[in-house]
C-alpha cells in the first residue's frame, strides 16, 4: 500500500498475478497481523508494539453423550483454575464442549514437557482427573491441534489522514480472557458510523476523532483481559475472592444504581471499556477495605457492611 499515491497491490496466490488498485479510502480490517497496519507502522511518529504472552493454548474437546446431550452442565463456563495454568470448557450446540488448555510454553508445567501421549495423560490425571474421564480422545486431539500463541497489538493512531482507518484486531488485538475481542471490533464500527452520521463525509475530522475516542477503549480492554486471565487462573478457587464476588452481587442487587460489578459493566452494558476499568479500580479499592472488616465471612450480608460500602462510595 502506498499512502502517498493512494494505490494498493494484491498478490493472487492462485493465478500468480499482481493486482493494482487505486483508492480513496482503505479500511484495514485484516486482523492481528494486518498488512495495512504494517505499512502505517513505517510512517514517521507512528507508535506500534507487538507482545506475546509466555503462555500459549491447546484446543481440546469433551464429546457429547451417545444421545447428543452434554456430559456436564451446559448453562455455564467451566474453569479448572490451577494457578500458573488453567483449562476452560464452553458448551456447543451439538452436545460437545470446546476445551482450551492455557499453559506456559516452557518451564515445569508447560507445553514443552507435554510431548508424548504418556506425558499428556499423566499431566491430566494429576491436574484435571474429572475432565480426563470425559475426554476419550484427549491425546489424539492434543497432538492433532497446534500449540497456539497469544499476541497483543497496540498502535497509535488508528488512521492516516483521511484515507486509511484501522478497525478490529488490526488496531487492537487482545488476549481472549474477557471474551470481548469481537465486541470491541463491533464497537469500532459503531463509533465510526456515529461519527459519519455527525460529520457527513468530512473524513479529515472523522478519522482523527475516531482514533482519539477508540484508542483508550482498545488499551483498556487489553488491560481488562490480562487481569481476567489472572482472575480465572488464580482467583476463582480462592475463598476470599468468591466471598468478595458474593458481597458485590448482594450489594448490587440492593443498590443497582450505585454498584455494577465490573464483569457486568464490560459484558452486559455499553459503558466504555476505559470507564469500566476506572470504575473497577475504584470498586476494588472499596472492597479491599470491606474484606478487611472483622469477621466479614459470617456477617457479609448485614446492614453494617451495607452502610460501610455506602459510606465508602
Amino acid at each position: 500500500m502506498d499512502v502517498n499515491t493512494k494505490t494498493i497491490s494484491f498478490y493472487n496466490e492462485k493465478t500468480g498475478e499482481d493486482v493494482h488498485e487505486s483508492f480513496d479510502q482503505i479500511y484495514g480490517t485484516d486482523g492481528a497481523f494486518s498488512a495495512v497496519r504494517t505499512r502505517l507502522s513505517r510512517l514517521d511518529r507512528y507508535d506500534y508494539s507487538q507482545t506475546y504472552l509466555n503462555h500459549g493454548y491447546k484446543e481440546l474437546e469433551i464429546p457429547a453423550n451417545p444421545d447428543g446431550t452434554h456430559q456436564m452442565r451446559s448453562d455455564c463456563l467451566h474453569i479448572w483454575p490451577r494457578g500458573e495454568y488453567m483449562m476452560i470448557a464452553l458448551p456447543n450446540v451439538d452436545g460437545s464442549f470446546t476445551c482450551t488448555l492455557f499453559i506456559a510454553f516452557e518451564g515445569k508445567n508447560s507445553l514443552q514437557n507435554l510431548r508424548t501421549p504418556e506425558a499428556v495423560t499423566a499431566f491430566f490425571k494429576a491436574n484435571f482427573p474429572d475432565a480426563l474421564e470425559l475426554m476419550p480422545e484427549l491425546t489424539l486431539d492434543f497432538f492433532a491441534n497446534p500449540d497456539a500463541s497469544l499476541v497483543m497489538i497496540k498502535c497509535n493512531p488508528w488512521h492516516y489522514e483521511d484515507s486509511v482507518c484501522l478497525l478490529g484486531d488490526a488496531a487492537h488485538a487482545i488476549v481472549p480472557f474477557f471474551g470481548q475481542g469481537m465486541n470491541a471490533g463491533f464497537e469500532d464500527c459503531t463509533a465510526l458510523n456515529d461519527l459519519i452520521s455527525q460529520h457527513g463525509e468530512n473524513y479529515q475530522k472523522i478519522f482523527p476523532e475516531y482514533s482519539r475516542i477508540r484508542k483508550p477503549a482498545g488499551d483498556a480492554i487489553l488491560e481488562l483481559a490480562l487481569r481476567n486471565y489472572i482472575e480465572m487462573r488464580d482467583k476463582t478457587a480462592d475463598k476470599d475472592f468468591l466471598l468478595q464476588k458474593k458481597i458485590e452481587s448482594w450489594f448490587s442487587e440492593k443498590h443497582p444504581e450505585k454498584w455494577i460489578p465490573l464483569y457486568t459493566q464490560v459484558s452486559f452494558t455499553n459503558i466504555p471499556y476505559a470507564d469500566a476499568l476506572r470504575n473497577g479500580d475504584r470498586q476494588q479499592h472499596i472492597m479491599n477495605q470491606v474484606m478487611a472488616m472483622p469477621e466479614i465471612e459470617t456477617r457479609w450480608n448485614t446492614e453494617e457492611v451495607e452502610q460501610r460500602i455506602l459510606s465508602l462510595l
